[in-house]
């Protein structure tokens, strides 16, 4: 129960509710506000429920509030499953109840807003059965059942719609391609004008062939005008199916009727429906006012404990038995006077009960009648709509059969090969979830050894330094080429200053000596000036960088005494000192483990060379036996072919 409220105080405090719950405050609201609470959770589920509770009645509310509950298909916890008490608990505001319904709706917000949207257009209206035997209310009722059905389909494809995953980029792919094709027909039209330009009469034939598409268009707007009339027929014709059969019916009770007969069947529906105006209906009525106005009570009247319920049935038990005894008395009493009128009494109730039955038996088996007949015209309908207007019979009924029990089994197979890949899938799903937490518990393992050895980040900065290596081979790459390129327009620039170098001789030949007399003097003038510069900017620059360092020292100086006498561990492992301590440490031991692996590899440096030899032998030895068993074959084959040629030449 307490995730249940941290998931409600969680879910409330959040768009767009926004209350500012916390678990304290949402367990002190009253009754009232939980109410108005749980009424603003359904509003925004359905925004017709969006109301103040304050200004309707509570029965009103509770209706209300348990229609779209119905709707959205809730069903009440196993501890509240009796519904008389769920509703009164619903009346009241009571904290058992309203809490595993604001869970259960703040889970599934989506859904039921799906769900309530749907709700609207596709809970179905029910019209009485003998309103339908109207033949303007049931064509009107089919109509609404085919919108109703149109709705569907069309959610469906809204909801394949948003689901296909269509991205405006490809949207506009496909907008650019028509584009690009619409610009290929324009030009091909163009170029289809060129042509037919050149050829004679062909304003008479573009004319031709305007009328021909119109009439062409006209032949489609005719074929449709028949399919409507054709399907205009087909519903005339069922009107007038349903017409004839109820003139046949008309037919059938008049045949062999007689007045007195049919006086007789007039007097008994009118008997019965007299018995069900003046007497059960009546009784119903009365029994119902009777049973609301108690419900009503019961609901107006404050939640009771345990304890209330439990002096109610005693009380219940008392005046049952003073009841019993009462009717003890009274029949001790006046038993010898009354014994016959209590038989007759007794009989009068046992025929006035079997009365209601066999009346019950009548009004449930015209409805029943009613209804079949109803399924039968449908039934009728959809057939004559399917690829006959007959009913399959004997054989094609059979073939009918067998075509579904194969479609049957092709199905069944079907779906026991989407279970197979569901279970597979729900295993890969597994499977994926087990290596992501195998790889958060490495990652983990990875990050306390890295803590454990002093080096934490080593693997992350590991993967950057790997990442900066090819992002700076990729530059060197770019780097390279740029380098090229400059050294080749170097090339054409040197080429250039040499042109223009030889055009510019002569005119430099001229300006040698001033230019040597000016550059004696600009070379004695800059003398002393750098000798000035320099002077003061080294004094400037000694003085700044000894400023910085200075400062720079004395800030290392003192994060360094911080970091060496503070008391916490983490703090002391970042001093330079407690670094290069490591540091040298981690050196130390690289270094006896390289020189023990020296040691090793010296150690057997010789014995490997021996068996390498020994192995260079062996390969020798066995080469030399290879080659010798080859010889010996070939030998054994040539003694074998000049043995049988011998023999050859002795038979003939």
């Amino acid at each position: 129960m307490s995730d249940q409220i941290q998931f409600i105080v969680e879910k409330l405090n959040q768009e767009p509710f926004r209350k500012n719950y916390n678990l304290i405050t949402f367990d002190s609201l009253e009754s009232m506000q939980l109410l108005q609470l749980l009424n603003d959770v359904l509003g925004e589920i359905d925004p017709k429920h969006a109301v103040d509770i304050r200004e309707e009645l509570p029965e009103q509310t509770a209706k209300r509030m348990l229609s779209l509950l119905g709707i959205l298909k809730y069903k009440p916890p196993g501890s509240i499953s009796d519904l008389s008490a769920f509703r009164q608990g619903l009346v009241t505001g009571s904290k058992p109840v309203i809490h595993p319904v604001l869970y259960w709706l703040l889970q599934r917000t989506n859904e039921l807003k799906k769900r309530a949207y749907l709700a609207r257009f596709l809970v179905k209206l029910e019209v009485p059965a003998e309103f339908l035997q109207d033949d303007t209310v049931a064509d009107i009722n089919k109509q609404y059942e085919e919108l109703m059905e149109a709705f569907k389909n069309l959610h469906k494809e809204c909801e394949q719609l948003k689901t296909s995953g269509l991205s405006t980029a490809e949207i506009r792919r496909d907008i650019s391609a028509m584009e690009e094709e619409k610009d290929q027909l324009i030009k091909r039209v163009e170029r289809l004008k060129k042509r037919v330009e050149t050829v004679q009469n062909h304003q008479r034939m573009l004319e031709i062939a305007r009328q021909l598409r119109l009439e062409k268009e006209r032949e489609e707007s005719l074929a449709q005008q028949k399919q409507e009339q054709k399907n205009q027929l087909f519903h005339a014709e069922q009107r007038l199916q349903r017409a004839q059969l109820q003139l046949k019916e008309m037919h059938h009770a008049v045949v062999d009727s007689k007045p007195e007969s049919l006086m007789k069947k007039l007097e008994e529906e009118i008997n019965f429906n007299s018995y069900l105006v003046t007497e059960k209906i009546p009784r119903e009525l009365e029994s119902k006012k009777n049973s609301t106005y108690f419900l009503q009570k019961v609901v107006a009247e404050p939640a009771m404990s345990q304890s209330d319920l439990n002096a109610l049935e005693t009380k219940i038990n008392e005046v049952n038995a003073q009841i019993n005894q009462l009717i003890e008395k009274r029949m001790m009493k006046y038993e010898p006077i009354d014994s016959k009128f209590s038989m007759y009494r007794q009989q009068a109730s046992i025929i006035s009960r079997k009365k209601e039955a066999k009346a019950e038996e009548l009004q449930a088996a015209k409805e029943e009648m009613a209804s079949a007949e109803r399924q039968m015209l449908q039934k009728t309908n959809q057939a004559h709509e399917l690829e006959g207007s007959e009913v399959p019979k004997g054989d094609e009924f059979k073939h009918y059969v067998n075509k579904l029990r194969s479609k049957n089994t092709f199905y069944k197979k079907k779906r026991l090969e989407i279970a197979e890949i569901t279970a597979e899938y729900g295993i890969l799903q597994r499977t994926e979830e087990l290596l992501k937490q195998r790889h958060e518990a490495i990652q983990q393992q990875l990050q306390a050894i890295e803590d454990k050895k002093g080096i934490s980040g080593y693997s992350y900065t590991q993967e950057e330094l790997e990442r900066v290596s090819a992002v700076k081979s990729e530059m060197d790459e770019k780097k390279g080429r740029t380098l090229d390129n400059m050294s080749e327009m170097v090339k054409k620039l040197n080429i250039m200053v040499a042109e223009k170098k030889a055009s510019l001789a002569p005119v430099i030949k001229e300006l040698r000596q001033l230019r040597q007399k000016c550059q004696e003097l600009t070379q004695e003038c800059d003398e002393k000036k750098i000798q000035y510069d320099s002077c003061a900017a080294g004094l400037e620059s000694n003085r700044s960088t000894l400023e910085q360092n200075l400062e720079i020292q004395l800030q290392r100086a003192k994060e360094e005494m911080k970091a060496y006498i503070s008391p916490d561990p983490q703090e002391r492992r970042k001093a330079i000192r407690e670094q290069y301590t490591r540091m040298i440490l981690e050196q130390e031991n690289l270094g006896k483990k390289l020189r023990e692996k020296q040691k090793v590899v010296r150690e057997s440096h010789g014995p490997n060379m021996k068996q390498i030899k020994m192995w260079q032998d062996f390969e020798q030895l066995m080469e030399c036996k290879r080659e010798c068993f080859l010889k010996q074959q070939n030998q054994t084959a040539i003694g074998q072919v000049i043995q049988e040629g011998g023999k050859d030449r002795l038979v003939l």
